[in-house]
């Protein structure tokens, strides 16, 4: 019993770690489209990016991919999350402060908050695209560009947008260093570089957003 418990729980992690790389790549992706909101063209390059990614067939089966792949990797990081408190029931005495252990004892709530904004996210745009959410009044379903206009209207929405960005950074940061070491790719003469480079990554992608609606705020 023991032996299938940790198979499955090993299981969860690697199926969770793939999921996790999967998503951390389609933020790099959205990143590039979101930040076409800086052009000073009235919102035309966002809104050809938005039009071609809401209408194309293989973006829309993307689209299912993506949302699956947010379900399994919050669903199981929340068992996985589980399974570790269950087998470590009495804390230990002395913890370890390591960078890792830190970033790994918050992941959870960095996560929940996450997912909130996630929630808050696809009821703005994507469930208002799919005619779920009525749309803000005068506002087409499609037309993101005034939809984010909109949002970014609101100072406190600009705010919990950046201050959740500041969590998917740390969130990020642990991430991909323990989805390297889950498939086992954490090896001495890389990690140290993979560290490196997953910090760089998890700054750049939590600055790009953040920058777009600190933009909206002062100079619009």
């Amino acid at each position: 019993m023991n032996k299938l418990l940790q198979f499955s729980s090993i299981t969860g992690k690697v199926i969770m770690a793939l999921a996790g790389v999967f998503l951390v790549t389609f933020l790099g992706v959205h990143l590039g489209i979101n930040l076409l909101l800086l052009s000073d063209d009235g919102g035309r390059s966002f809104s050809v990016a938005a039009e071609f990614m809401s209408s194309n067939p293989l973006i829309r089966i993307f689209e299912i991919v993506l949302f699956a792949g947010f379900l399994i990797h919050i669903v199981l990081g929340l068992v996985v999350s589980r399974q570790n408190r269950m087998s470590r029931p009495v804390g230990y005495v002395v913890t370890n402060r390591t960078e890792t252990s830190f970033l790994s004892k918050y992941m959870l709530h960095s996560g929940i908050v996450v997912l909130i904004f996630l929630a808050l996210h696809f009821s703005d745009y994507y469930f208002v695209k799919i005619g779920l959410v009525a749309p803000p009044e005068g506002i087409g379903p499609h037309d993101f560009y005034a939809m984010t206009l909109h949002l970014f209207s609101s100072t406190w929405y600009a705010l919990f947008y950046m201050f959740c960005f500041v969590l998917l950074g740390f969130h990020l940061n642990h991430a991909i260093q323990s989805a390297f070491q889950t498939m086992g790719w954490n090896h001495t003469r890389y990690m140290g570089a993979v560290k490196v480079a997953g910090t760089i990554y998890s700054i750049a992608i939590s600055l790009g957003f953040m920058v777009i609606p600190l933009y909206f705020i002062l100079f619009r």
